[in-house]
């Protein structure tokens, strides 16, 4: 359901009209339960073009960043990508941002569900997954305390004069959104939190210069093919394959024979090298970095145990 939707409102707002590929997906996802069953990461895609209701999602409250650190439930404690994709997604839900609804947008709205949009029941499909993406369903527990944030928390952090808070808490996750992209260099983590960090930013100001800065690194994560455009998960894995590479070569006695491959590996391995740590590192929840390598480039900044191993093993022992 997450890519069938996906996909249709994609080629649906690229202007793609009833093609025999539309027309079939279509089909699957009213039989399959509708776009109310999409799941978690889905609504909030939705919500955020103006084809589902913020409503129907389950709180994901910005006001968990402003917690005491030491608390385990703290942001900052979490996976670096469970994190960063989830603080522009919080941001977003804390804002209930929509964007433009244009002709197309109302004409998808009433092509994605089995009943008209405005009589759809949030509250229901707020919980509602279809069975071919519900990896592992939630536990008691854990559906109490969704319903709790939903019914009673969120409810009291949007009132007067709670609601300062909120706004405090949106203040501070674009403060940290901003971090993340200067120190990736408008990169980011990967294109997942790239794509959200870029809307955030064009949320809080469409003639920002940190949105013109994300706009040319869209490309960081798009190749043509044979086939056509590709898009990947990450921005690349040119350190990681160059170090490996030239430990193949030298392996298999071919150095003899691609001198110049490996004086333009070692260059390239070089100039991989972050040279300085970030900024305020602590404060953002980062490690230190200088003197590691990344998976891809220097520009990506953040730094990888395994990466840094072979490059520095090839740094010292080969090249």
């Amino acid at each position: 359901m997450f890519g069938s939707c996906l996909n249709y409102v994609t080629l649906r707002l690229l202007r793609e009209v009833d093609n025999e590929a539309l027309i079939k997906g279509r089909a699957w996802i009213l039989l399959h339960g509708s776009a109310a069953a999409i799941p978690q990461w889905g609504k909030i895609w939705l919500s955020v073009v103006g084809l589902y209701e913020w409503s129907g999602n389950n709180s994901i409250i910005p006001e968990l960043w402003l917690v005491p650190h030491f608390l385990p439930i703290h942001p900052g404690r979490f996976w670096c990508f469970c994190r960063l994709i989830y603080m522009p997604m919080s941001y977003l839900y804390g804002k209930k941002f929509v964007g433009p609804i244009t002709p197309t947008i109302l004409a998808i709205r009433e092509e994605l569900y089995t009943t008209p949009y405005h009589e759809v029941d949030w509250n229901k499909a707020r919980d509602t997954c279809a069975k071919e993406d519900l990896r592992y369903p939630r536990s008691l527990l854990q559906n109490v305390i969704w319903t709790c944030l939903t019914k009673f928390v969120e409810p009291v952090l949007n009132s007067w004069p709670v609601n300062k808070l909120r706004e405090k808490a949106l203040e501070n996750l674009m403060k940290h959104i901003h971090y993340e992209d200067e120190s990736t260099k408008y990169i980011g983590i990967c294109p997942i939190n790239k794509a959200l960090d870029m809307i955030c930013c064009w949320a809080d100001d469409q003639n920002s210069d940190a949105l013109k800065l994300h706009i040319p690194r869209i490309y960081d994560y798009l190749w043509l093919a044979e086939d056509g455009m590709k898009a990947q998960v990450y921005d690349g894995c040119q350190s990681w394959e160059t170090t490996l590479i030239v430990q193949a070569y030298y392996s298999t006695d071919l150095i003899n024979e691609y001198g110049p491959t490996l004086q333009k590996a070692h260059e390239f391995i070089k100039n991989s090298q972050v040279i300085e740590n970030h900024p305020d590192s602590k404060a953002y929840y980062r490690h230190r970095s200088k003197g590691s390598w990344t998976l891809s480039t220097a520009d990506n900044g953040w730094s990888v145990s395994d990466c840094t191993a072979e490059a520095l093993k090839v740094m010292t022992n080969y090249l």
